[in-house]
């Protein structure tokens, strides 16, 4: 019965880090894409202040978690090349 429990355990953990990277950051893009097109109702091209705030927020956030990935992938590679520390 523990066997199936931590089967089960790490499941949902894979699905939902799946989720959240697989389909989270590109619609985290999408939306900062569209905050920057929303605002613009009065005819005009360009973004407003709280557009590109939002957007700005949301790329900041995907650039967070892709410089996070790629240090977590190479932290090995770094520590015992370069003796750098990351996480």
């Amino acid at each position: 019965m523990t066997l199936l429990t931590d089967t089960l355990n790490s499941l949902w953990q894979v699905v939902a880090i799946g989720l959240l990277f697989g389909a989270g950051l590109p619609a985290l893009f999408a939306l900062g894409l569209r905050s920057l097109a929303a605002g613009s109702a009065d005819g005009s091209d360009a973004p407003t202040l709280v557009g590109k705030i939002g957007a700005t927020v949301c790329f900041a956030i995907i650039v967070v978690a892709v410089a996070s990935g790629i240090l977590l992938l190479t932290e090995d590679f770094l520590s015992s090349t370069f003796g750098i520390k990351v996480f």
